[in-house]
């Protein structure tokens, strides 16, 4: 009997086993086709998602000058969709005040697009994608928070314009940016330089510069080497002294210094020909000098006043003083002697 019993319990202890592995794997079974279901619902939902973000995209699409362009403005984007490669041939990107905080990296994928403007948003970065957009004429990215200006970019060999100012932290770039050499305008305003980057002086083609509102100590000796430079833009820096060698900026006819540390202005300048617009303003010069009065229809106009006080006539005539006051010193160096 004892026997019996035994194989009794045993047989009990198997089949309740036997019966709970069956109902687990059931479970497991049932779990699997829950999360099966549940993906086929996000799965759904994301597609749904993608055709809604597509749709919303295509409805942002003008047709500008020929070009077709995405205008976005004033309207929450802090991410773009990935959708948005199914509109590869959108040549132009207007896209401001959207929060937008990246650069995707599928934007190695519009190889048609020829400006990039993303002003006024918060990207921190450019990616390094950006270098296979050779076609890109203009990348615009004022006012964000970029920090760093990668390698890549120079090969961008179509680009002729570039603003990134009002970034703030931005005080390097790469010397491979010389390799732009179609680059024509370039602003870097209001950013964190304490000298003009080598790599832009050698940029053949550059006409228009920027650099106000850094914080720039000299400028470079060979800064002659910017043969094709017509308008600088230096104003609200830490200058103390201008290189001899501006003189032979033979292209520039415009100059803008106001707001720096200039103690003299180079006798050299004189002979700058083509300079037809340059402001002294608030700066702390050595020399005392002011204009004649003179009495004019235009009298009235404060900003032609302003210019004129401080612009090519006041040069000339610092100059002159300078150089009077130079013999003057030199004459009574002679007769004490």
């Amino acid at each position: 009997m004892v026997g019996v019993a035994v194989c009794s319990s045993i047989s009990s202890v198997k089949a309740l086993w036997e019966s709970r592995i069956k109902r687990r794997k059931e479970e497991q079974e049932e779990e699997e086709e829950q999360r099966r279901r549940r993906a086929v619902r996000g799965g759904a939902t994301g597609v749904w998602e993608d055709r809604a973000s597509l749709a919303r995209l295509q409805q942002k699409l003008q047709t500008e000058d020929g070009r077709l362009v995405l205008r976005i403005e004033q309207e929450e984007w802090k991410s773009l969709p990935g959708c948005l490669v199914q509109l590869t041939q959108v040549q132009e990107w207007q896209i401001h005040r959207t929060g937008l905080l990246k650069i995707p990296h599928f934007i190695s994928s519009f190889q048609n697009l020829l400006v990039l403007d993303l002003s006024r948003n918060g990207v921190t970065e450019i990616p390094r994608e950006i270098g296979k957009l050779t076609r890109l004429r203009e990348l615009l990215l004022s006012y964000n928070r970029v920090q760093f200006v990668p390698e890549e970019l120079s090969c961008c060999e179509s680009l002729e314009r570039l603003e990134i100012a009002m970034n703030r932290h931005l005080d390097h770039l790469p010397d491979q940016f010389r390799k732009l050499k179609k680059l024509q305008h370039l602003d870097l305003s209001m950013n964190d330089f304490t000298c003009l980057p080598d790599c832009v002086v050698g940029l053949p083609e550059l006409e228009w510069l920027d650099m106000g509102g850094n914080r720039l100590q000299h400028l470079p000796e060979d800064i002659h080497r910017m043969e094709k430079l017509h308008t600088l833009w230096l104003q609200r820096n830490e200058l103390e002294r201008l290189p001899d060698n501006i003189s032979r900026m033979d292209s520039l006819d415009t100059l803008v210094l106001s707001c720096n540390k200039l103690r003299d202005i180079p006798s050299l300048m004189e002979d700058m020909s083509k300079l037809r617009f340059v402001n002294f303003r608030d700066n702390p010069l050595t020399l005392d000098v002011a204009l004649p009065c003179r009495k004019t229809k235009g009298e009235e106009d404060e900003e032609d006043d302003d210019r004129e006080m401080f612009g090519r006539e006041f040069m000339q005539m610092y100059i002159q003083e300078a150089r009077k006051r130079a013999y003057a010193v030199l004459n009574m160096h002679c007769v004490n002697r």
